[in-house]
């Protein structure tokens, strides 16, 4: 997990304890073996399950308030990204963590959304930064649970959720820059990297 939220939240001025209990697949239902996964793997695809439905969760709020496209459209996208996290689940034998809207097992993430969504209605600005903050984390995070993983399906998984991001990205910017009329300023990842997913 990107040590970049434990910043944000910093910066937000909350103060937010986790823990995240690893989870490694055994058996599955009738007692049929699943592939075992390493602790870390474990841990990355239920927190990346939950940060992907904080995303959906965070972008359908936003577009009750404000009524843009954008945010319907990314969080349809994150509803299928959010369904295939959930098939690496069932794979791996690993219990669903995902909760009602706007809930979330994860302290730290329960945290965030409530962050972002209080953030994100200050304005349609605000709300199209929060979107790009959200994105920005996505992908550094994905990047990192992708170093910690060997098996196929679920580089795959995590390589298209970057590429989904990385279109997110580009797209909330493409919004923030026609109001600011201004280049936009990476907020967590090097300005470099996010100037190269803007094809800059």
């Amino acid at each position: 997990m990107s040590k970049r939220w434990a910043i944000i939240l910093a910066v937000c001025g909350l103060v937010v304890g986790w823990a995240l209990e690893p989870v490694v697949a055994a058996k599955g239902k009738g007692g049929v073996k699943q592939p075992v996964l390493t602790e870390a793997e474990s841990r990355d695809l239920l927190f990346l399950r939950e940060e992907e439905k904080l995303a959906h969760d965070v972008y359908a709020t936003l577009h009750a308030e404000y009524g843009r496209r954008i945010f319907e459209n990314i969080s349809e996208s994150e509803s299928r990204h959010m369904e295939a996290v959930l098939g690496l689940l069932g794979t791996y034998g690993l219990d669903d963590p995902a909760l009602d809207f706007g809930l979330f097992a994860n302290e730290e993430l329960q945290t965030l959304f409530d962050a972002l969504v209080a953030s994100g209605l200050g304005s349609e600005l605000d709300a199209l930064m929060a979107g790009a903050l959200i994105e920005e984390v996505d992908i550094e995070d994905l990047a990192e649970a992708m170093a910690r993983t060997d098996k196929a399906d679920i580089l795959n998984v995590y390589t298209n959720l970057v590429a989904g991001s990385e279109n997110h990205l580009r797209a909330f910017v493409r919004n923030i820059e026609a109001i600011t009329g201004e280049s936009y300023t990476a907020q967590v990842l090097p300005q470099e990297e996010v100037d190269a997913i803007l094809g800059r």
